[in-house]
């Protein structure tokens, strides 16, 4: 049986106070969980580590 924790979600400091269009993320084993912050329930995105590490430095 596969049981995982929830996962610790946050939000960037830069998001603002206003609670709308905000992308949360989760740090898992070998990557990083997003997901839209208005629909939790929704679908979630999943970046593997290195994908993550490669899209931070193209910014």
């Amino acid at each position: 049986m596969d049981i995982r924790p929830e996962p610790h979600w946050f939000k960037s400091s830069y998001s603002g106070g206003s609670g709308t269009e905000c992308v949360e993320g989760a740090r898992v084993d070998g990557g990083l969980l997003l997901r839209d912050s208005k629909c939790t329930a929704g679908p979630v995105v999943v970046v593997r580590a290195l994908a993550w590490r490669a899209f931070i430095r193209a910014l």
